[in-house]
């Protein structure tokens, strides 16, 4: 089958199969940047390394995906997508294998930061797959449903890779992501297919997107703002129940797989209802006062001690955990949607990018928070970021849905 047909040439059964494809192929992308945190332990304890140089090994996957976001995203914009995603997750295989063959902790780290890299071509690639081969009444429903993917790549890690560590090695652990990345290039080799877009002649005369107003860029603020109060549930929320409540680790943790599971059905909800309202922005700025009003509420009760303070606590923890991850999938969408066929590679790109610094600096900041004042005002402090968020969605700037 030829790598691009026409929108009159592919299903609605081949969409919603590529879509699953896409998203499967970000799953697994995420299972590589984000699993090897679960390796930790491990690297602390049995390879004799100290809690920050074992930080550094799990952080390596992310610093080699942050240094090649927009680059990948130019690949998509020149070469298009399906090149992108199995030059990508070629890279990703042969990586993972590299970490699995060699001996070292930073060695590992080595192949592990290339991984990282090479597995950022899912981002915006599998963005643009939607946005391409999806209606405008549907694409809100399909990115927030390709968004699903992160939480399901962190689950997969969780369950498998700090068991196999600690059962058998690191090496064993690892063959976690790198077996989910062969079986989503297959898949993409399989079906997916560039999804149309205007002659390569009309690149050059394409506008930047970025001149012509500040919409994508507030949207991007927008995002990097609502990272606050999502990473710092995600960060701290296991150790709050554990350290503050008293909570078993392993009781804490099924609460917090749970919550990802919601955040997860949150973010198809907010998709679904931007395809309903016509409008990307719109429900952005609801999420962002939701968030605020959620995290406002849960750093209040998580202060008190009273046996009821800390059973709504517990109840606003999960709440939040939904509320402030919604929105991603309708950033993603209004940035594809805006930037258009030429742009929205790097558009999606730079998106990824500013979200990934501020989660970076997120848990140093809110752990010094949490030392002075305590879990409550990390919490109730976050909040000010989603009310801010809320003053800089660009609902007025947005175009009818097209």
């Amino acid at each position: 089958m030829t790598a691009q047909l026409t929108d009159a040439e592919v299903s609605v059964r081949r969409r919603w199969a590529m879509l699953a494809v896409g998203t499967a192929a970000q799953a697994s992308s995420a299972t590589m940047v984000h699993g090897p945190a679960f390796l930790i332990p491990v690297l602390h304890v049995r390879e004799g390394m100290t809690l920050a140089e074992a930080g550094l090994v799990a952080a390596a996957p992310m610093a080699g995906l942050m240094c090649t976001l927009v680059a990948w995203g130019l690949v998509v914009d020149r070469r298009g997508e399906r090149f992108a995603l199995l030059t990508g997750i070629s890279g990703v295989v042969v990586a993972g294998v590299v970490a699995v063959l060699v001996d070292g902790p930073w060695q590992v780290a080595a192949a592990l930061f290339v991984a990282g890299a090479s597995s950022s071509a899912t981002n915006a690639a599998s963005g643009r797959i939607v946005v391409g081969w999806f209606p405008p009444e549907r694409r809100g429903l399909a990115m927030g449903i390709r968004q699903c993917a992160q939480p399901l790549g962190v689950g997969l890690g969780a369950l498998t890779m700090a068991f196999l560590a600690d059962r058998y090695s690191v090496a064993t652990a690892l063959w976690v992501p790198l077996v989910a990345a062969a079986i989503a290039l297959v898949l993409v080799a399989a079906l997916v297919i560039d999804p149309p877009r205007p002659p390569a002649a009309e690149r050059a005369g394409a506008a930047n997107p970025y001149r012509e107003d500040r919409y994508l860029a507030r949207v991007h603020s927008t995002s990097m703002l609502l990272v606050v109060p999502q990473f710092v549930v995600w960060t701290f929320g296991l150790t709050w129940l554990v350290d503050e409540l008293g909570w078993a680790a392993g009781f804490a943790g099924i609460v917090v797989a749970v919550t990802q599971l919601i955040g997860a059905l949150g973010r198809i909800g907010a998709g679904h209802l931007s395809d309903q309202v016509r409008s990307r922005t719109r429900p952005t700025q609801w999420i962002a006062w939701a968030a605020a009003g959620t995290m406002l509420a849960l750093g209040a009760a998580a202060s008190g001690s009273a046996s009821w303070a800390v059973g709504l606590a517990v109840g606003l923890l999960v709440v939040a955990s939904a509320v402030t991850v919604a929105d991603n999938g309708l950033a993603y969408a209004a940035v594809a949607e805006r930037a258009g066929a030429f742009w929205s590679g790097r558009a999606l790109g730079i998106q990824n990018t500013g979200q990934y610094l501020v989660a970076s600096a997120v848990p140093p900041i809110a752990g010094i928070v949490i030392t002075a004042w305590g879990y409550g005002a990390a919490f109730a402090l976050a909040a000010g970021f989603g009310l801010v968020a809320a003053a800089v969605v660009p609902v007025a700037q947005e175009r009818p849905l097209s």
